[in-house]
């Protein structure tokens, strides 16, 4: 199939994004639509948070990630979300719940399923995308502006080497980038996502390595055991051997595999064709 030609890039907030410190293209969050074929798309959709530290995004997953999931019939998103050292919580956070708002709110516009729309992420981004599957809300029934009335609850979420925890296991630079030097124990807690699993988090995928030097698996195996306590649906591969940031897998035999993985395990939940 050729490559999926992205949409120009949407802004969540035409507004000026809650707490913005400027207005230069730092300081706007943009959602970027890559539409799969009008003949193959199965209605679902997922958010993609490409990772990096919470410092930069990183490309390769982003469009390359995007157009795999356009293969699979899904409407892909590309989430450019506010970073450190200019931007901390709640920033990343507000971002994701927004993009995940719009689209819901504008479903009809791309033929989506208001109930089908998942978030994706990788390392840093799957900080953010398991931070927003454990801090999401039903929205604000009565705020002027109707994305904001929707709820901001994936449907589904995929996690990729993702950071979990702000504690002991945790990548200290996406720690220093989000929470400052010097944050709190509460704060440290509320970020710290394997504490905020709930019998409501949405059925998770998740991808790791044994040897991730970056991001300790540990991460992944907190998520993996709230989810299980909780009793919410999770698939979970672990790898014994790849290094952090494989995005697609690159040229590793084993590691190319796991997008067909997740490929199974949406078309569980009619996301994929």
């Amino acid at each position: 199939m050729a490559a999926a030609t992205p949409e120009g890039p949407i802004v969540l907030w035409p507004g000026g994004a809650p707490g913005a410190l400027g207005n230069e293209p730092v300081d706007i969050p943009t959602l970027t639509p890559y539409l799969a074929p009008r003949d193959q798309a199965t209605g679902a959709a997922i958010i993609i948070c490409p990772g990096g530290g919470y410092e930069h995004l990183s490309d390769r997953e982003g469009g390359p990630i995007a157009e795999r999931l356009n293969a699979m019939g899904i409407i892909a998103f590309v989430l450019k979300y506010r970073i450190g050292p200019r931007y901390h919580h709640p920033a990343p956070l507000q971002d994701a719940a927004r993009a995940i708002r719009l689209v819901r709110a504008r479903a009809g516009e791309w033929k989506i399923d208001p109930e089908r729309i998942g978030i994706m992420g990788f390392s840093a981004g799957g900080h953010l995308a398991a931070t927003i599957g454990t801090h999401f809300d039903p929205g604000k029934p009565d705020s002027s502006d109707p994305i904001e009335r929707v709820s901001s609850r994936p449907n589904v979420t995929v996690l990729v080497y993702p950071v979990i925890t702000m504690k002991d296991s945790t990548h200290a630079g996406s720690r220093r980038n989000l929470l400052g030097p010097d944050p709190t124990p509460e704060l440290l807690a509320l970020l710290s996502n394997e504490e905020r699993v709930t019998r409501e988090t949405p059925p998770t995928f998740l991808i790791h390595t044994m040897t991730d030097a970056s991001v300790p698996v540990e991460n992944s195996l907190a998520f993996v055991a709230a989810l299980r306590k909780a009793g919410v649906p999770f698939e979970f591969h672990l790898y014994e051997r790849g290094p952090h940031g494989f995005a697609l897998g690159g040229n590793d035999p084993i590691l190319i595999t796991w997008p067909d993985r997740l490929a199974d395990w949406l078309r569980l939940r009619n996301f994929a064709r």
